[in-house]
């Protein structure tokens, strides 16, 4: 019986020991893929820029600190991030609990078409506000023929407004995507219990409704705010010179002025603020959140049958059409317009349907042998993005299963900040780095494609996670101690357990990492080798050149962009395989 018993606790002990380095086997591929080709670019480009600097290391920081308009330029960028942020959420959280809660037709294209600007390169955001609301746009337009005006009423070119209109352009579909999935398959018992015990509608939103959207809803908040503060394109060309953001100050000091010591400074602190905020949601996340009883989302729908029910959703829905598709449907229409100079300014539409625009994409005009037509570029664009889910996703998954596996790990809570740095990396910083240190075997990278894609996987592989995690928190421990008492090992338990339970939540996962990789342009203009071109490398070189023909093709490439993202998501909303996802 001795011998029995010391035998069964020696191969407890064994089962413990690989038990507890089952965190870091999850962790290996992740952290490696992030210190060869992160940290090790990031630590490259910084070297060389520090050394640059006459006054040691530190004269970059003191010069940054002290300077007025640095420190300005710092506290623009936190408060318009966060302001940005609350009016996000405010647009988002009822279409995220319209979609979430309620079946109606045409809502899987509604998902699909608000997905639709998450993807766009920032160059696009701008033709697409200008085409609806700049001073040829069609608002101005319509509204000068009406009430016979002689200049346009509506000016927001250059100001805030426009700076937060699309970043609420950008990002609501991260909340609608992030927290109305989460919020799908909560099951409505639990509030309906709420009710029957004599709360009303507030107090059930406020004591049951939000502690358990909370996770989802912090996760949702802390990537908009870390896109909203590293925003670059938006400030550059809708917010023009009064506005600038760190990232916006990294490319003034880096392209025109060349002073690289002072960009690693700012790169630098755009780093530690990320890191801060990091680590404050990881504390605050692993505080909120808890296992749920989720229910599939077709047991927790409902449809509008009621008069008030129709009304907040016409209303939630014209919302979201006006924000966010408005513009889109703008820029698309002035793709098949003729364009034509008119009393000094730059362009106006005039009354004609026409197909050159698209026509012109297969043209070569000055016949030059290293011309690359947009149609290559499109391929490029979708293999690039089809390589980044394999990457994300193969290191997302394992990452995420450590931190809903044992959020206190130590490996997990010194890990789990470090994954959401790329985010809050200057672009043009981090694809400096790729050009410096990936330049000498084994890892000569610099004329390789493979390059692209894994720039884009970093930051991919953030919302990877940050998409999975949830899910996988949310799992009944005792689900997992069922099927290890039955004999499971632990990688049964992930492959029978875990991945069938979060099937919906790596197609949302997928999406996003597909959706940034067909518009990522900061890096990839840095990067990229001339026969492979992007989508959104093409759409600026045509808006880039002076003409209305370029600008005519770039509003083309643009339309042909939205329409394949568009496809792309409504595919995934309408052909999901069989009840994957389902809980």
């Amino acid at each position: 019986m001795t011998s029995v018993r010391g035998g069964n606790s020696a191969s407890a002990g064994l089962k413990g020991r690989k038990t507890g380095l089952l965190p870091l086997a999850l962790w290996l591929g992740p952290i490696l893929f992030l210190l060869l080709f992160f940290f090790y670019p990031l630590a490259s480009i910084l070297r060389v820029s520090f050394s640059r600097a006459e006054g040691g290391v530190l004269s970059p920081f003191i010069e940054v600190l002290s300077s007025a308009s640095h420190r300005g330029v710092l506290w623009f960028t936190i408060w318009q991030a966060a302001l940005s942020t609350l009016l996000t959420l405010i647009v988002g959280l009822p279409g995220a609990y319209l979609l979430a809660r309620f079946k109606f037709r045409g809502r899987s294209l509604l998902q699909a078409l608000t997905g639709i600007p998450f993807v766009l390169p920032t160059l696009v955001v701008a033709a697409a506000f200008n085409a609806l609301l700049g001073p040829n746009g069609w608002l101005n337009v319509g509204l000068m023929e009406l009430f016979d005006l002689a200049a346009p009423p509506i000016r927001i070119s250059n100001t805030l407004t426009a700076i937060l209109l699309a970043h609420i352009f950008y990002n609501t579909t991260i909340v609608l995507r992030m927290v109305g999935d989460f919020w799908s398959h909560l099951d409505p018992r639990i509030t309906g219990a709420a009710q029957v015990l004599g709360a009303n509608r507030w107090q059930t939103l406020r004591h049951i409704t939000l502690p358990m959207l909370m996770p989802a809803i912090i996760t949702a908040a802390l990537l908009v705010f870390i896109f909203d503060f590293t925003s670059f394109g938006v400030i550059l060309v809708l917010g023009g010179p009064r506005f600038a953001t760190l990232e916006v100050e990294i490319f003034y000091q880096t392209i025109p002025f060349f002073n690289l010591p002072v960009a690693a400074a700012l790169s630098v602190l755009q780093l530690a603020c990320n890191l801060a905020m990091t680590v404050a949601y990881t504390r605050l996340s692993a505080r909120l959140s808890r296992p749920l009883h989720l229910k599939p989302r077709t047991y927790a729908q409902r449809r509008l049958i009621d008069r008030r029910s129709r009304l907040m959703a016409a209303l939630t829905i014209t919302v979201l059409l006006v924000l966010l598709i408005a513009p889109l449907a703008a820029l698309a229409t002035r793709s098949f317009m003729r364009l034509q100079p008119e009393r000094g300014q730059r362009q106006v539409v005039s009354q004609g349907f026409t197909l050159d625009f698209y026509r012109q994409l297969a043209v070569n005009p000055r016949q030059s042998l290293f011309y690359v037509p947009p149609t290559i570029a499109i391929g490029n664009s979708l293999g690039f993005a089809a390589a980044t889910v394999v990457l994300a996703l193969a290191l997302g998954l394992p990452a995420s299963w450590a931190l809903a596996r044992d959020r206190e790990a130590l490996s997990s809570r010194i890990f789990d900040p470090l994954l959401m740095l790329p985010l809050g990396t200057s672009a043009v910083t981090l694809g400096l780095g790729f050009l410096v240190a990936l330049d000498t075997p084994p890892l000569d990278l610099r004329a390789s494609p493979l390059l692209i894609p894994l720039a884009h996987t970093l930051v991919a592989f953030p919302f990877v996670v940050r998409s999975l995690t949830p899910a996988l928190r949310s799992i009944q421990p005792r689900l997992r101690h069922a099927a290890s008492v039955l004999g499971a090992s632990p990688r049964m338990v992930l492959r029978h357990i875990d991945l069938p339970l979060v099937g919906r939540a790596l197609l949302v996962a997928g999406t996003f990492a597909f959706s940034i990789s067909l518009g990522e342009f900061g890096a990839t203009a840095v990067i990229y080798r001339p026969e492979y071109p992007t989508v959104p490398v093409m759409i600026y070189r045509f808006i880039s050149q002076p003409g209305a023909i370029n600008y005519g093709q770039a509003l083309a490439l643009s339309t042909i962009l939205m329409l394949v993202c568009g496809g792309g998501m409504l595919a995934i909303e309408r052909f999901r395989i069989a009840d994957v996802g389902e809980f």
